[in-house]
């Protein structure tokens, strides 16, 4: 089969859980460094979509390509190796409470590398400090604020210095200035690192600070998709409510 130079292709994507059809026929173009913002309301299987990237879910049908593999088709092996190439932004954060900001960095840098101690502390302090928070490596999540927490969890997607990030809500429940910081560091990614992000968002400033293109889900299907003043500008109703 021929296939697009892309670094991310899902082709006609289909999911369902029991008798809930989660994803109807979805599918999802990335080039190489671009910014790809999901929208849409909730329960449209905006999540579900980004689970299938890197294997966490098998489809009922359809094609998942990144970097030119199937995805649902590797095997164990193949599918780990891929995975450290992928950096993936949790909602939540998902930082352990009980240890400390290098703590959580080493953690994945243990489990995935080679490097030294030495080596490793020198790529945990690089990584804070690209995220503009070079004090941080002693603080607890809880001492530290929303945004914090979340630049955070950024540096720890990237730690590895993958090829993708995958985002799920990467500035939810954030102040706007807080929004703007986590957007502008996506946005440094695709600039200085070539990096390519899929990023599910409800959270319009940062879509528009970072999307190249966007894709609207309603019901498991594409609605629509373009760049974001094309959907702004839809007369389609459900596209209209969720722009204001």
């Amino acid at each position: 089969m021929s296939v697009p130079e892309a670094e991310i292709i899902v082709k006609d994507l289909h999911k369902a859980f029991g008798d809930r059809k989660i994803l109807r026929g979805v599918s999802v173009y990335a080039e190489r460094g671009s910014t790809v913002a999901v929208m849409g309301g909730s329960g449209t299987g905006k999540s579900v979509l980004l689970k299938h990237l890197v294997g966490l879910i098998e489809p009922d049908a359809g094609e998942i390509w990144v970097q030119g593999k199937r995805v649902d088709q590797l095997n164990r092996s193949d599918l780990n190796e891929l995975r450290l190439r992928i950096g993936y932004l949790f909602q939540g954060g998902a930082l352990f409470d009980s240890m400390t900001v290098e703590e959580n960095l080493d953690f994945v840098l243990r489990r995935h590398s080679k490097l030294s101690r030495r080596e490793r502390i020198e790529q945990i302090h690089e990584a804070i400090a690209w995220v503009n928070l070079p004090h941080a490596a002693e603080q607890y999540p809880a001492e530290m604020s929303g945004g914090q927490k979340k630049r955070i969890a950024l540096a720890r997607a990237i730690i590895l210095r993958p090829d993708i990030l995958l985002c799920d809500e990467p500035t939810t429940g954030l102040d706007p200035a807080s929004v703007r910081t986590v957007s502008d560091l996506i946005m440094r990614l695709r600039a200085e690192r070539g990096i390519t992000t899929i990023a599910i968002t409800h959270d319009l400033l940062c879509a528009e600070i970072i999307a190249d293109h966007g894709i609207f889900l309603s019901r498991g299907r594409v609605l629509a998709e373009g760049t974001l003043d094309e959907l702004r500008s839809s007369e389609h109703p459900e596209l209209q409510a969720f722009f204001g």
